[in-house]
């Protein structure tokens, strides 16, 4: 459940990141604003709302993919899709870093309520309410869009905002693992209230969601199970990733792009045992980001002379 560039339709690239779009939001768009109809005294009204719920979901998720580029992190696609948006962002394996990546997409939503509030204000201020009541109208609605989107995604429940700001919080005490199963199954426990909510009014949409937070919670889990058992393996000698200084571990993790033969790049020196097909570059299993092989050798030649640098500065005991 998700979301991915099938179906989708690529609408523009801005600062380096690709925005998606996929095409069962058309028909969301459509069934939403024949259902509020009668909200404004034009349908051209409607239109407009749901378009700028479109651009506060697509700067919400910018949010995300900038604060991530401003660490140092990886954010080149964003989907939006009926449940919301997704922004594909891998920040450095860091709790700051994480923290701020996420937490700025909310950020975003405070800044256009505040815009939406003022405009608002204002708006009465003049009289606009007489002159042009669905003006008006159009900015409180703007202003409960940006608090609904504020109080849903702020929910502590894993992978939603509010779960991952938790996670990112817990990482600083319990770790990187140890926060992500925390964080994963709190969020279980929140599906279980999201799935009854469901079923209390009866909507479908809340019960997909439910299933899409449920699943995501589940990988969450899985994710941690994984890096629990990494972490506990032999690590290679001689190399270490250049983005997380971490050295890799002695274990068939790494799969060939073209037989798919599941290997130790490490220990064949980025060549597949099976169809001789040299690895450009390798990904790190603990931050994701890839480097090429003579990079991993020099990320621990640097390392080396870190710590030996380190060893000389102490003084003896």
């Amino acid at each position: 459940m998700t979301p991915t560039r099938r179906g989708s339709i690529r609408l523009f690239r801005f600062a380096g990141i690709d925005l998606f779009v996929h095409w069962s939001w058309l028909l969301v768009a459509v069934f939403e604003i024949r259902n509020r109809a009668d909200r404004y005294t034009s349908l051209t009204w409607n239109v407009l709302e749901y378009l700028t719920l479109f651009v506060v979901v697509m700067l919400h998720e910018f949010g995300h993919a900038l604060a991530c580029r401003q660490v140092g992190g990886q954010a080149n696609q964003i989907m939006l899709w009926p449940l919301g948006g997704v922004a594909f962002v891998n920040p450095p394996p860091r709790p700051a870093a994480t923290l701020w990546s996420i937490a700025a997409g909310p950020l975003v939503n405070v800044g256009l309520l505040l815009l939406a509030l003022g405009a608002a204000a204002a708006g009465r201020a003049i009289g606009g309410g007489a002159l042009n009541p669905n003006a008006v109208r159009f900015l409180h609605d703007l202003a409960f869009i940006n608090i609904g989107l504020l109080m849903f995604n702020l929910l502590p429940v894993y992978p939603l905002d509010g779960g991952q700001i938790l996670r990112a919080l817990l990482w600083f005490v319990l770790g990187r693992t140890r926060s992500l199963f925390v964080a994963s199954a709190l969020g279980l426990v929140g599906v279980a209230a999201l799935f009854g909510l469901a079923l209390i009014r009866g909507s479908v949409w809340l019960g997909i969601l439910a299933a899409f937070v449920a699943l995501s919670c589940w990988r969450g889990l899985l994710m941690a199970r994984a890096l629990s058992r990494q972490n506990k393996l032999p690590r290679h000698a001689g190399f270490v990733c250049p983005s997380c200084k971490t050295p890799p571990p002695m274990a068939k993790l790494w799969k060939c792009s073209r037989c798919l033969f599941v290997f130790d790049t490490f220990a064949s020196r980025a060549l597949c045992p099976n169809c001789n097909l040299a690895c450009e570059t390798t990904a790190c299993p603990a931050c994701g980001f890839s480097h090429p092989l003579a990079a991993w050798e020099a990320g621990a030649l640097r390392e080396g002379a870190r710590v030996a640098d380190a060893s000389v500065g102490t003084p003896a005991s």
